[in-house]
């Protein structure tokens, strides 16, 4: 396995990243041996980076992971995202707003059963949000050591500069890693995500 370096933050995760949103029988998702097959796989070849979301199979995915890499836990690079709603009939439970992240933070590291992420996305821009209330809430989580470094998915490119522009000038943490959508159908990240990255 290769690794890369994540973005400037010096961490070093390997070259492909284990996406989970097949993890957990819910919806789309393969059973507990089949995701242990996959893992075990994974981290056999040398894989450590793990990338998942609190909505992934209900929030199956992450307590999957949580059993998966108990053993080493410090080993792996985590990731995790936040922004989609968990519960469709309560407005504050998504949305990339202050309450949203904190609450889906702390029901995160409690399915994952630790104490911090290496990495925590913004799964969506909703464009509700004052970039800067956005940052500023962001840094705090880095500040109180859940979260380790953050990035972004699912966003225009414009959004992510003008967040980075402004916790850059206000000694705030900036995006270390963003995760936009990349297939032959849509390559429109080529145009400004890419001489962004």
């Amino acid at each position: 396995m290769k690794y890369r370096l994540l973005g400037h933050s010096g961490l070093r995760v390997s070259q492909l990243c284990l996406g989970t949103m097949t993890f957990g029988a819910a919806g789309i998702g393969a059973g507990i041996e089949e995701d242990r097959r996959v893992f075990e796989t994974f981290a056999g070849a040398g894989g450590n980076f793990i990338d998942t979301a609190n909505m992934y199979a209900g929030g199956e995915s992450e307590r999957i992971l949580a059993d998966l890499i108990a053993k080493d836990r410090a080993h792996f690079v985590l990731a995790t995202k936040y922004s989609h709603s968990m519960r469709a009939e309560d407005p504050n439970f998504g949305g990339n707003h202050r309450k949203n992240l904190v609450q889906a933070l702390e029901a995160s590291l409690a399915r994952l059963k630790t104490d911090y992420l290496d990495l925590f996305w913004v799964h969506s821009w909703d464009s509700t949000i004052d970039p800067a209330v956005l940052m500023r809430a962001l840094d705090d989580q880095v500040r109180l050591g859940k979260v380790l470094h953050i990035g972004i998915s699912n966003a225009p490119a414009w959004v992510i500069a003008d967040c980075n522009r402004i916790a850059i000038e206000r000694g705030w943490t900036p995006f270390t890693a963003i995760q936009p959508l990349y297939n032959l159908g849509q390559r429109w990240i080529e145009t400004e995500h890419l001489p962004l990255s």
